[in-house]
Protein backbone atom coordinates (compact mmCIF):
# COMPACT_ATOMS: atom_id res chain seq x y z
CA UNK A 1 0.00 0.00 0.00
CA UNK A 2 2.78 2.31 1.16
CA UNK A 3 4.48 1.64 -2.38
CA UNK A 4 1.11 2.09 -4.28
CA UNK A 5 0.58 5.42 -2.37
CA UNK A 6 4.31 6.90 -3.66
CA UNK A 7 3.14 5.99 -7.10
CA UNK A 8 0.15 7.72 -6.96
CA UNK A 9 1.18 10.50 -4.82
CA UNK A 10 4.87 11.14 -4.28
CA UNK A 11 4.55 13.98 -2.05
CA UNK A 12 1.42 12.77 0.04
CA UNK A 13 4.21 9.25 1.27
CA UNK A 14 7.69 11.81 1.32
CA UNK A 15 6.21 15.17 2.90
CA UNK A 16 7.29 15.36 6.84
CA UNK A 17 4.86 16.45 9.80
CA UNK A 18 5.46 19.84 9.42
CA UNK A 19 5.19 20.31 5.74
CA UNK A 20 2.03 17.41 5.17
CA UNK A 21 -1.63 18.40 5.01
CA UNK A 22 -2.55 15.29 7.67
CA UNK A 23 -1.14 14.77 10.98
CA UNK A 24 -2.33 11.17 10.18
CA UNK A 25 -1.37 10.25 6.95
CA UNK A 26 -3.60 7.38 7.07
CA UNK A 27 -6.34 8.62 8.97
CA UNK A 28 -10.51 8.83 7.89
CA UNK A 29 -10.11 12.28 5.70
CA UNK A 30 -6.35 11.33 3.68
CA UNK A 31 -7.60 7.65 3.33
CA UNK A 32 -10.64 9.69 1.24
CA UNK A 33 -8.30 12.35 -0.75
CA UNK A 34 -6.14 9.02 -1.94
CA UNK A 35 -9.45 6.51 -2.58
CA UNK A 36 -11.90 9.96 -4.06
CA UNK A 37 -9.41 11.57 -5.79
CA UNK A 38 -8.47 9.87 -9.10
CA UNK A 39 -4.96 11.48 -9.39
CA UNK A 40 -2.94 13.69 -8.35
CA UNK A 41 -4.34 16.52 -11.60
CA UNK A 42 -8.09 15.99 -10.18
CA UNK A 43 -6.58 17.30 -6.53
CA UNK A 44 -4.81 20.48 -8.49
CA UNK A 45 -7.93 21.40 -10.76
CA UNK A 46 -10.27 20.90 -7.74
CA UNK A 47 -11.64 24.48 -6.80
CA UNK A 48 -10.36 25.41 -3.05
CA UNK A 49 -13.98 25.59 -1.93
CA UNK A 50 -14.78 22.10 -3.39
CA UNK A 51 -11.78 20.57 -1.32
CA UNK A 52 -12.33 22.68 1.75
CA UNK A 53 -15.66 21.13 1.40
CA UNK A 54 -14.50 17.86 1.09
CA UNK A 55 -12.23 18.21 3.90
CA UNK A 56 -14.39 19.50 6.50
CA UNK A 57 -16.92 16.65 5.23
CA UNK A 58 -14.65 14.06 5.68
CA UNK A 59 -13.02 15.36 8.70
CA UNK A 60 -16.63 15.94 10.28
CA UNK A 61 -15.43 19.56 11.15
CA UNK A 62 -11.68 18.06 13.41
CA UNK A 63 -9.48 19.85 11.16
CA UNK A 64 -9.89 22.92 12.76
CA UNK A 65 -7.55 24.90 9.44
CA UNK A 66 -9.42 23.10 6.20
CA UNK A 67 -8.05 26.19 4.04
CA UNK A 68 -4.64 25.73 5.22
CA UNK A 69 -4.97 21.63 4.71
CA UNK A 70 -6.21 22.20 1.31
CA UNK A 71 -3.22 24.54 0.68
CA UNK A 72 -0.72 22.19 2.08
CA UNK A 73 -2.64 19.22 -0.32
CA UNK A 74 -2.71 21.33 -3.60
CA UNK A 75 0.48 22.17 -3.08
CA UNK A 76 2.10 18.03 -2.70
CA UNK A 77 -0.31 17.38 -5.26
CA UNK A 78 1.33 20.07 -7.85
CA UNK A 79 5.01 18.99 -6.73
CA UNK A 80 4.14 14.86 -6.98
CA UNK A 81 5.30 13.18 -9.82
CA UNK A 82 3.01 12.50 -12.91
CA UNK A 83 2.26 9.36 -14.30
CA UNK A 84 0.50 8.15 -17.30
CA UNK A 85 -3.97 8.31 -16.77
CA UNK A 86 -4.27 4.66 -17.40
CA UNK A 87 -2.13 3.66 -14.30
CA UNK A 88 -4.17 6.02 -11.71
CA UNK A 89 -6.93 3.89 -11.72
CA UNK A 90 -5.69 0.35 -10.89
CA UNK A 91 -3.75 2.07 -8.01
CA UNK A 92 -5.94 4.17 -7.01
CA UNK A 93 -8.13 0.55 -6.55
CA UNK A 94 -5.57 -1.04 -5.00
CA UNK A 95 -4.89 1.67 -1.90
CA UNK A 96 -8.66 0.85 -1.72
CA UNK A 97 -8.60 -2.41 -1.15
CA UNK A 98 -5.56 -1.95 1.25
CA UNK A 99 -7.73 0.62 3.16
CA UNK A 100 -10.36 -2.22 3.33
CA UNK A 101 -8.39 -4.99 4.18
CA UNK A 102 -6.76 -2.81 7.62
CA UNK A 103 -10.19 -1.83 8.83
CA UNK A 104 -11.57 -5.72 8.59
CA UNK A 105 -8.15 -6.19 10.39
CA UNK A 106 -8.79 -4.13 12.68
CA UNK A 107 -12.24 -4.75 13.47
CA UNK A 108 -11.36 -8.65 13.92
CA UNK A 109 -8.21 -7.47 15.82
CA UNK A 110 -11.11 -5.70 18.12
CA UNK A 111 -13.03 -8.71 18.59
CA UNK A 112 -10.14 -10.93 19.47
CA UNK A 113 -8.76 -8.47 22.16
CA UNK A 114 -12.14 -8.01 23.76
CA UNK A 115 -12.85 -11.72 24.27
CA UNK A 116 -9.63 -11.75 26.01
CA UNK A 117 -10.14 -9.20 28.42
CA UNK A 118 -13.49 -10.86 29.06
CA UNK A 119 -12.08 -14.25 29.82
CA UNK A 120 -9.04 -12.82 31.77
CA UNK A 121 -11.01 -10.42 34.08
CA UNK A 122 -13.23 -13.24 34.79
CA UNK A 123 -10.25 -15.80 36.12
CA UNK A 124 -8.37 -12.87 37.76
CA UNK A 125 -9.30 -9.06 37.44
CA UNK A 126 -7.15 -7.71 39.74
CA UNK A 127 -3.96 -8.86 38.60
CA UNK A 128 -4.77 -8.47 35.03
CA UNK A 129 -6.12 -4.46 36.05
CA UNK A 130 -2.90 -4.19 37.74
CA UNK A 131 -1.10 -5.10 34.95
CA UNK A 132 -2.65 -3.19 32.73
CA UNK A 133 -2.41 -0.02 34.14
CA UNK A 134 1.46 -0.01 33.28
CA UNK A 135 1.75 2.08 30.01
CA UNK A 136 2.55 -0.57 26.98
CA UNK A 137 0.85 -3.37 28.29
CA UNK A 138 -2.38 -4.42 26.86
CA UNK A 139 -4.74 -7.41 26.85
CA UNK A 140 -2.59 -9.44 24.99
CA UNK A 141 0.43 -9.00 27.04
CA UNK A 142 -1.33 -8.81 30.46
CA UNK A 143 -3.48 -12.53 29.55
CA UNK A 144 0.31 -14.11 28.35
CA UNK A 145 1.96 -12.96 31.09
CA UNK A 146 -1.06 -14.44 34.26
CA UNK A 147 -1.42 -17.38 31.94
CA UNK A 148 2.28 -18.60 32.53
CA UNK A 149 2.27 -16.84 36.05
CA UNK A 150 -0.51 -18.13 37.48
CA UNK A 151 -0.57 -15.97 40.46
CA UNK A 152 2.05 -14.12 42.42
CA UNK A 153 2.23 -15.59 45.62
CA UNK A 154 3.80 -18.46 44.15
CA UNK A 155 6.82 -16.66 43.97
CA UNK A 156 8.58 -14.89 47.18
CA UNK A 157 10.60 -12.09 45.60
CA UNK A 158 11.20 -10.72 42.14
CA UNK A 159 14.52 -12.56 41.83
CA UNK A 160 12.49 -16.19 42.06
CA UNK A 161 10.34 -14.55 39.61
CA UNK A 162 12.97 -13.78 37.28
CA UNK A 163 14.52 -17.06 37.54
CA UNK A 164 10.95 -18.95 36.76
CA UNK A 165 11.28 -16.43 33.46
CA UNK A 166 14.71 -17.52 32.80
CA UNK A 167 15.74 -13.78 32.55
CA UNK A 168 19.02 -14.51 34.92
CA UNK A 169 22.76 -13.92 33.59
CA UNK A 170 25.17 -16.73 34.64
CA UNK A 171 28.87 -15.42 36.11
CA UNK A 172 31.29 -14.91 33.45
CA UNK A 173 34.81 -13.49 34.84
CA UNK A 174 38.10 -15.07 35.83
CA UNK A 175 39.50 -13.11 39.21
CA UNK A 176 39.52 -9.35 38.22
CA UNK A 177 38.36 -9.83 34.87
CA UNK A 178 34.50 -9.28 33.91
CA UNK A 179 33.31 -10.31 30.53
CA UNK A 180 31.29 -7.75 28.19
CA UNK A 181 28.76 -10.77 27.14
CA UNK A 182 27.33 -12.50 29.85
CA UNK A 183 24.62 -15.57 28.50
CA UNK A 184 21.59 -15.48 29.88
CA UNK A 185 20.06 -18.33 31.96
CA UNK A 186 17.37 -19.45 29.50
CA UNK A 187 16.28 -22.06 32.05
CA UNK A 188 12.89 -21.15 33.17
CA UNK A 189 9.58 -20.76 31.69
CA UNK A 190 10.57 -19.49 28.03
CA UNK A 191 6.66 -18.35 26.89
CA UNK A 192 6.88 -16.19 30.42
CA UNK A 193 10.00 -15.09 28.93
CA UNK A 194 8.66 -14.10 25.39
CA UNK A 195 5.52 -11.98 27.31
CA UNK A 196 8.10 -10.37 29.38
CA UNK A 197 10.86 -9.29 26.95
CA UNK A 198 8.25 -7.99 24.13
CA UNK A 199 6.32 -6.75 27.11
CA UNK A 200 9.35 -4.35 28.31
CA UNK A 201 10.14 -3.37 24.70
CA UNK A 202 6.75 -1.91 24.80
CA UNK A 203 7.10 -0.11 27.87
CA UNK A 204 9.84 1.32 26.71
CA UNK A 205 7.85 3.16 24.23
CA UNK A 206 5.57 4.52 26.69
CA UNK A 207 7.28 5.30 29.72
CA UNK A 208 10.42 7.60 29.44
CA UNK A 209 11.90 6.08 32.82
CA UNK A 210 12.69 2.55 30.53
CA UNK A 211 13.32 4.75 27.70
CA UNK A 212 15.97 6.18 29.44
CA UNK A 213 17.16 2.96 31.30
CA UNK A 214 17.15 1.33 27.74
CA UNK A 215 19.41 4.08 26.26
CA UNK A 216 21.84 4.06 28.92
CA UNK A 217 22.22 0.08 29.08
CA UNK A 218 22.54 0.16 25.01
CA UNK A 219 25.17 2.33 25.14
CA UNK A 220 27.29 0.94 27.66
CA UNK A 221 28.19 -1.71 25.40
CA UNK A 222 29.88 -2.47 21.44
CA UNK A 223 28.54 -5.99 20.84
CA UNK A 224 24.79 -6.71 21.03
CA UNK A 225 23.35 -3.91 22.27
CA UNK A 226 19.79 -3.71 21.94
CA UNK A 227 19.65 -7.50 22.73
CA UNK A 228 21.17 -6.83 26.38
CA UNK A 229 19.53 -3.63 26.63
CA UNK A 230 16.15 -4.89 26.34
CA UNK A 231 17.21 -8.01 28.71
CA UNK A 232 18.12 -5.64 31.41
CA UNK A 233 15.09 -3.92 30.76
CA UNK A 234 13.05 -6.62 31.52
CA UNK A 235 14.30 -7.85 34.75
CA UNK A 236 13.94 -3.92 35.78
CA UNK A 237 10.10 -4.69 34.79
CA UNK A 238 9.63 -7.79 36.42
CA UNK A 239 11.31 -6.02 39.73
CA UNK A 240 8.56 -3.26 39.08
CA UNK A 241 5.70 -5.68 38.12
CA UNK A 242 6.29 -8.00 41.34
CA UNK A 243 5.90 -5.00 43.81
CA UNK A 244 2.85 -3.73 42.18
CA UNK A 245 1.40 -7.23 42.08
CA UNK A 246 2.34 -8.55 45.42
CA UNK A 247 1.02 -5.20 47.11
CA UNK A 248 -2.07 -5.10 44.97
CA UNK A 249 -1.18 -1.53 43.35
CA UNK A 250 -1.70 0.63 40.21
CA UNK A 251 1.01 1.75 38.11
CA UNK A 252 2.31 5.30 38.63
CA UNK A 253 5.51 7.20 37.98
CA UNK A 254 5.87 7.86 41.19
CA UNK A 255 5.60 4.25 42.40
CA UNK A 256 7.67 3.47 39.98
CA UNK A 257 10.37 5.32 41.09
Amino acid sequence: MLNNIFLKFSEFAMLNKDEHPFSDKYGATAEAVLTDYLSTEDIVDASVDDLVAFISSKSRGRISDPEQTTYLLQKAAQDSYRLDKCLYEPLTVSIGCSFNCISAFEKELKAINDAIQRAVKELNPTEYQILTSVPGIGPVYASGILAELGTIKCFKSNDALAKYCGIVWKENQSGEFQAEDTPMNKAGNRYLRYYMIEAAGSVVQHCPEYKAFYDKKFAEVRTHQHKRALALTSRKLIRMLFGLLANGKLYSVEKSR
